[in-house]
């Protein structure tokens, strides 16, 4: 039998990926970013190594969001002080002034929870509410999420 190969740090080559999210559901480019960013759709994956891809996604701020969740999906956090539970609806974050954060939040929580490894996965993540970014240095590679499948997109 042969030993299962595992990737060494030094060994990794990640790519950069640039992913548009116009009109996109979020959940579904939610997935297909975790998985990148784990490092999941390479043969040679490695669990306890950071072997992940560098994803950019822009226009955050016009995904698409199915059924009521626009105005029915709550983000509850607490700020630590008693009474201090605090909520905000989806919309209200997509019109405000970080819309980026819904689709950050939505990778986050499809990653392994609160580990070193899934902290640093989440570091290769950029989410840009427009569609410039300081990025075109790195040549990404334009993947057209939109086209894979045609539940991926949500005419408005």
């Amino acid at each position: 039998m042969k030993a299962t190969k595992f990737l060494k740090t030094a060994e990794v080559e990640k790519k950069w990926i640039l992913i548009d999210a116009e009109n996109v559901v979020v959940g579904r480019l939610a997935t297909f970013i975790a998985m990148r960013l784990r490092g999941k759709h390479r043969p040679d994956y490695t669990p306890h190594i950071d072997c992940g891809d560098n994803v950019i996604v822009i226009n955050a701020e016009k995904v698409a969001l199915t059924g009521k969740k626009r105005t029915d999906k709550v983000y509850h956090w607490h700020t630590g002080y008693p009474g201090g539970l605090k909520e905000r609806t989806a919309d209200k974050i997509l019109d405000g002034r970080f819309p980026e954060r819904v689709m950050k939040k939505a990778v986050q929580r499809m990653l392994p929870k609160e580990s070193p490894l899934a902290r640093k996965q989440l570091s290769n993540l950029r989410v840009y509410a427009g569609t410039e970014h300081p990025h075109e240095a790195q040549s990404p590679e334009v993947i057209d999420f939109k086209s894979l499948s045609p539940k991926n997109v949500k005419e408005r």
